[in-house]
C-alpha cells in the first residue's frame, strides 16, 4: 500500500485544488433554498466518486494544516460521502431507509464505512463524532453537516475552506437559526429545531442554548422565554423542501 500523501496547505493552494471538484458539484446541484438536486448529482456520480477516491492517499497533516484546514476537510468529506451514499440508492424517501450490504450483514448509512482517507476507512458517525466532535467541540458543525434530511440545515453551495471557515460556519448558523422553516423565534417563546435537542449536550443548559441562539438571531430570545423543540423530519433534502407550515408539524 502506498504511504499517505501529506498535502501542505501553503503549496500551490493544494487544499483548494483538492476540494475544487466538490466545490463545482455544489455550485451546480444545490438549489437557492439549500436543497440538493440528487437527480442532477446522479448524472455527475463519476465526478463525485473521483473526488472521494482522491483522498485515499491524503492525510491531514497537523504540522502544516491549521485546525480550520482540518475541520473544513472533514466537513467536506462527510458531506460528499453522505451525498454519494444517497446517490447510489436514489430515488429514496429518506437516508435512513438505506441499508448497505456488507460482509457482516446490512448496516445503516451512519455506521458503514463510506470514505477512505489516508488508507483508513471512516463511517459518517466516526467523522462526526471522532474527527469533528472530539477534536473541535464546535456545535456550529451541525449546521454545516449534510444529514440528508429536510429538517437539516440548508446545504451551502460551496465547499468548506480553512481560511474562510469561521465566516462560513457563522453564516450557516445565522441562516439556519433565522429561517422560520426551522426555528420560530419570539422574545417570550422559541420553537427550535430538533437539532438543538438532539445535540443538547453540546449546546449546554437552556440558558446557554438561548445565549448561543441570540448570538445569531435577528429576534433575540429573552432569558425567561419558553423553549420548545420541533420534531425532526428525515424526509430527503431533495429539491423540494419543507414549507414553513409543514415545518411546524414535521414527523
Amino acid at each position: 500500500m502506498l504511504a499517505p500523501l501529506f498535502l501542505r496547505a501553503e503549496d500551490n493552494n493544494s487544499l483548494q485544488i483538492l476540494h475544487e471538484p466538490w466545490n463545482e458539484l455544489l455550485h451546480q446541484h444545490v438549489t437557492a433554498e439549500g436543497r440538493l438536486n440528487y437527480e442532477g448529482l446522479l448524472e455527475d456520480e463519476d465526478k463525485l466518486l473521483v473526488y472521494l477516491e482522491s483522498v485515499r492517499k491524503v492525510k491531514p497533516d497537523p504540522s502544516s494544516w491549521s485546525p480550520n484546514d482540518t475541520k473544513a476537510f472533514w466537513l467536506n468529506m462527510y458531506n460528499a460521502a453522505a451525498a454519494y451514499l444517497v446517490v447510489q440508492y436514489y430515488p429514496v424517501a429518506s437516508i435512513n431507509d438505506i441499508r448497505v450490504k456488507t460482509v457482516g450483514g446490512l448496516k445503516s448509512p451512519w455506521e458503514v464505512p463510506v470514505v477512505n482517507v489516508g488508507g483508513q476507512s471512516y463511517s459518517l458517525n466516526q467523522i462526526e463524532r471522532r474527527m469533528l466532535g472530539d477534536q473541535f467541540h464546535d456545535p456550529r458543525v451541525h449546521f454545516a453537516l449534510m444529514y440528508g434530511a429536510a429538517s437539516g440545515a440548508p446545504v451551502q453551495a460551496e465547499a468548506y475552506s480553512g481560511p474562510r471557515l469561521p465566516a462560513q460556519l457563522d453564516e450557516q448558523t445565522r441562516r439556519f437559526i433565522n429561517d422560520p422553516t426551522f426555528n420560530q423565534l419570539a422574545p417570550q417563546r422559541a420553537q427550535l429545531s430538533g437539532l438543538f435537542e438532539a445535540y443538547s449536550a453540546e449546546f449546554g443548559s437552556e440558558a446557554q442554548l438561548i445565549e448561543f441562539v441570540n448570538r445569531y438571531a435577528r429576534t433575540p430570545i429573552l432569558p425567561t422565554a419558553q423553549v420548545e423543540f420541533q420534531s425532526f423530519s428525515w424526509a430527503l433534502n431533495d429539491r423540494t423542501g419543507l414549507s414553513s407550515t409543514q415545518a411546524l408539524n414535521k414527523r
